[in-house]
């Protein structure tokens, strides 16, 4: 592309919470110090040459929690996200990722569209040495505060996801699964009484329990896996897009559910909300009814997601370097979640009915 003579495109890559409210981090997960990779003007206008998104207008780097590199784009079209792949994600993973988003936009889901070069059809490129993907722009808000009517939509989101991704021929194993919660817990086994006293001791009883009373055979198949309110957006109180689906992987569908319930159902003070767990899975319900087996298993599934999220937590809480930009989540917000879990003897107790 001719250089043509205007001043530079670039903006300064600084936190901006409208920008962290507002822009698609479909690419981006969000567990570990912000990282990026420097790109020119020139470099820019070339990458998007190739997929027929119009003139470079602006961009600016978007620094707020987030593992990759990404940035937003304004073109004489309108805005995207672009994002380049940090070392952290295996970019054998990509074709999952971006294959996926394609095939959920075409069967009706609200989620990012990756953006195929004019020429090829490829929707991964390269720009400044890493993997690079162009996504379009999703309109919305992310809700700090969920009421019972979010999640109840929320709910109908997430199986209608379930639905349109059974036929999405890509497989990816969930590496944090219940086969990789051991070897996680190994990693910083010896460490974990600097987080809480007796934490070691409470996190290998509950992988004992789990390991024997996890259930088999449940229904399957594409789950997002990180499913909080930070990846859904709403325009006024209607949901308008799921994002984020850098930890999706094929799993339990009840299992993607329970996800969902630590995340959008407890209230500051760790209780539970009744009104909101019973909405959530109404919702879920309203469009994908879940099986006997299903609901039996719901408060294992839920201690699972719980202690999934508790160590995930626990070792970022651990290993987080000193004057990292992104602050790890407390772990103990899950210990007590974890517990809530085991008081639960059926699903009646998250919907308030009968099992």
């Amino acid at each position: 592309m001719a250089r043509r003579s205007r001043p530079a495109l670039r903006t300064n890559i600084l936190p901006d919470p409208a920008y962290h409210n507002r822009l698609s981090h479909a690419l981006t997960p969000k567990k570990a110090m912000a990282v990026y990779t420097e790109v020119t003007d020139e470099d820019l206008e070339a990458f998007i040459a190739d997929y027929g998104v119009g003139e470079l207008m602006s961009f600016k780097g978007i620094a707020e929690g987030v593992e990759n590199t990404n940035y937003i784009l304004h073109t004489n079209i309108g805005p995207f996200i672009l994002t380049l792949y940090e070392k952290r994600v295996a970019r054998e993973d990509l074709p999952f990722f971006l294959g996926l988003m394609q095939h959920l936009a075409a069967r009706g889901i609200p989620c990012p569209l990756p953006v195929a070069r004019a020429a090829d059809g490829a929707i991964l490129g390269e720009l400044a040495g890493r993997a690079a993907a162009l996504v379009t722009f999703l309109q919305g808000f992310w809700t700090r505060n969920p009421k019972a009517d979010h999640c109840g939509q929320v709910g109908r989101a997430l199986a209608e996801m379930h639905l349109a991704g059974r036929d999405f021929p890509l497989r990816r194993v969930n590496a944090l699964g219940p086969a990789g919660w051991r070897p996680l817990f190994e990693r910083f086994q010896t460490s974990a009484e600097a987080i809480a006293p007796h934490l070691a001791d409470i996190i290998a009883e509950e992988l004992d329990d789990l390991a024997a009373t996890w259930p088999s055979g449940l229904p399957c198949g594409v789950i997002h896996a990180d499913l909080f309110p930070d990846n859904v957006f709403f325009i006024g109180d209607k949901l308008s897009g799921l994002i984020d689906f850098y930890f999706a992987c094929n799993d339990y569908f009840a299992y993607d559910l329970a996800i969902c319930l630590n995340a959008w159902c407890f209230e500051k003070n760790f209780q539970l909300n009744l009104t909101k767990s019973r909405a959530l899975i109404r919702g879920y319900e309203s469009v994908r009814p879940l099986g006997s087996a299903e609901r039996e298993a719901m408060p294992i599934l839920a201690r699972g997601a719980a202690l999934r999220f508790l160590l995930t937590r626990a070792y970022d809480w651990l290993n987080t370097p000193a004057g990292a930009i992104v602050k790890p989540h407390d772990p103990l917000d899950y210990l007590r979640r974890l517990r809530l879990h085991r008081t639960v003897g059926s699903i009646a107790g998250y919907t308030g009915e009968e099992a």
